[in-house]
């Protein structure tokens, strides 16, 4: 781990937050010399803003670092490991585990390495996506910290194995939606039949007609995209190209996700309001 004063450095918390285990990262404003102990360079503890998914909080949180004094010698490396508490909920945790060096001529600045972090690093996975997947959350999850890891191999394989576990649920819940918007028995015959459809394209061929068009992405049939993503060889891509291919799988299942549950919100809530207008209107007949 050597320290190059020239090349770009980013802030301590944003590579707490951001950077995924094994990374290093030359870090602005590491370190600082604090006067109550001679002077001796001590690691900075920012707030650090990530995701806290307790109840009270449920969106992006500012931790606080338990530890307030790390010291660290110039040129030397440290490891430590750095516990955070969300300071809304006061019970969600994070813990780092780190290298660190101060860079030495007399600056803050220094070098890091995160070995890991619990819980999992990896950006928050909105619950939606979860609820559609159902049993395979964990894949998914396993999927998503392989992508944002960089391994496309292993992230592409574990989208492809959930969306092809759930092709069924996936279905079910596109049919739930269709017959809110008052889609005909035959149409929803044929979302039954293709939930039963043990090839993919088969099943898509079954239900395009009865699709309903707020579930289109940009014109599109999101069974579609993902059929044709899902299609590729493992053996015809780079890891690169399967990384690609492994987040546009993601995007457009999260997005499939996001328009079944605002379908589905809409219909409630209508159904709601037309209930509570009627009561009304009975009440003041009586």
């Amino acid at each position: 781990m050597a320290d190059t004063p020239d090349e770009k450095r980013i802030e301590w918390a944003e590579f707490l937050a951001s950077a995924p285990p094994e990374s290093t990262a030359r870090i602005a404003n590491l370190s600082s010399q604090n006067p109550d102990f001679s002077y001796r360079w001590t690691v900075c503890t920012p707030d650090v803003l990530i995701y806290c998914d307790s109840d009270e909080c449920l969106g992006p949180r500012f931790f606080r670092c338990a530890k307030n004094v790390i010291f660290i010698k110039e040129n030397e490396l440290a490891f430590e490991f750095l516990q955070y508490t969300c300071r809304n909920c006061q019970r969600n945790q994070k813990t780092y585990a780190i290298v660190v060096k101060q860079g030495g001529e007399g600056t803050g600045n220094g070098i890091a390495l995160k070995m890991g972090e619990f819980p999992a690093f990896g950006p928050h996975t909105p619950p939606r996506v979860i609820t559609l997947i159902g049993p395979d959350r964990e894949i998914f999850l396993k999927g998503r910290r392989a992508e944002n890891r960089g391994l496309g191999i292993g992230a592409f394989s574990y989208y492809r194995r959930v969306v092809e576990n759930q092709k069924s649920r996936i279905i079910a819940e596109i049919a739930k939606v269709a017959k809110k918007l008052g889609a005909k028995p035959d149409v929803l015959q044929e979302f039954e039949a293709a939930g039963t459809e043990t090839q993919f394209s088969k099943a898509i061929e079954q239900i395009k007609h009865g699709l309903p068009q707020m579930l289109m992405i940009d014109g599109h049939n999101p069974l579609t995209l993902l059929h044709g993503a899902l299609s590729e060889g493992l053996h015809e891509h780079t890891d690169e190209e399967c990384l690609e291919l492994a987040r546009d799988i993601r995007v457009v299942l999260t997005e499939l996700a996001e328009r079944i549950s605002i379908a589905m919100k809409d219909e409630a809530e209508l159904t709601g309001a037309v209930s509570r207008l009627m009561q009304r209107k009975n009440a003041k007949m009586e």
